[in-house]
């Protein structure tokens, strides 16, 4: 069933010239609208952590991301709504400006603590190396992007949000893996699930969604080539195609994840992936907020 407090999704179909020749439908489910900040699929990963806060009596959440994470601001916020503290524990040391990112973090009484990638590394694999930051007795810690089997089982509340469709496919941008599994708990079993990762390392998917989906044997396709050179990383090409996007449709993606896999969904259509009768269901999983850090005017939007 839905989440409390979240509105029912917007379904947007793309009329795409190719979509309509290959007799295929490319439906968006508009997660971005669904709030301005906790947006797309972060209400719901972060759901389960809340409630279990709010539930236990617990007042901190501490979480964890790198300087430009859309899990670390909408964490913030959503702490902030609810009265709790956040604290967030940031990848890199040295910036010589803060990111927009981490001062809407601040903006929201997150407290930040910034150590190396090597030691971001290590606390992430055994958080128990935060301690003095960690208190058990009065934080509820979330893994990066909320990579847990309670954020899993947020996420598998997405499709819940979805007026009724039919859709053959579910397409999602994938960083920690904690949406895709989510969606694979609560697919019809002959939906296909189809991943596209926005980072260029992400070979270990199975074994990452066997750790937050125990005893679901379930994968999802998933189209690799689509990461532009990892994470955050943009070619000329992916800037175009969203501007493009935009112009013809009025729906404004992000460069770090779904312009990735609105481009992926775009080229699969070209190459014949997709059977004749398709309905594809891609899911726009919000941080429009990482656009800030391109360059004034390379957008239209």
């Amino acid at each position: 069933m839905p989440l409390a407090g979240v509105p029912e999704i917007l379904v947007q179909q793309l009329d795409d010239p190719v979509c309509r020749e290959r007799n295929t439908s490319w439906l968006l489910a508009r997660f971005d609208q669904a709030d301005p900040v906790v947006s797309g699929n972060k209400k719901f990963k972060l759901h389960y952590f809340l409630e279990e806060a709010l539930a236990s009596g617990k007042k901190r959440i501490v979480t964890f991301g790198g300087a430009y994470s859309n899990h670390l601001v909408a964490t913030a916020k959503a702490c902030r709504d609810l009265g709790l503290r956040s604290v967030g524990i940031v990848r890199g040391k040295g910036f010589a400006h803060e990111s927009h990112t981490l001062v809407s973090c601040r903006s929201y009484g997150m407290e930040l603590h910034f150590v190396t990638r090597e030691d971001y590394a290590a606390m992430s694999s055994h958080p128990e190396i935060i301690i003095p930051l960690f208190d058990a007795d009065q934080d509820v810690l979330v893994p990066e992007g909320g990579f847990h089997p309670l954020g899993a089982a947020g996420a598998a509340h997405m499709l819940d949000s979805i007026p009724f469709h039919n859709a053959t496919h579910i397409v999602c941008a994938t960083g920690t893996g904690t949406t895709v599994a989510g969606l694979l708990r609560a697919a019809k079993p002959a939906q296909q699930v189809i991943s596209v990762p926005v980072l260029k390392s992400l070979y270990d998917l199975p074994e990452r969604l066997a750790t937050v989906n125990p005893g679901i044997e379930k994968l999802p396709v998933v189209f690799n080539q689509y990461h532009f050179g990892g994470y955050a990383k943009y070619h000329v090409p992916l800037l175009q195609f969203m501007n493009t996007l935009y112009k013809n449709t009025g729906i404004p993606t992000d460069f770090v994840y779904t312009a990735k896999m609105m481009y992926a969904i775009k080229d699969q259509v070209i190459q014949g992936y997709f059977p004749e009768g398709s309905v594809i269901m891609a899911l726009h999983t919000g941080g429009l907020q990482g656009n800030l850090s391109l360059p004034p005017g390379t957008l239209i939007f």
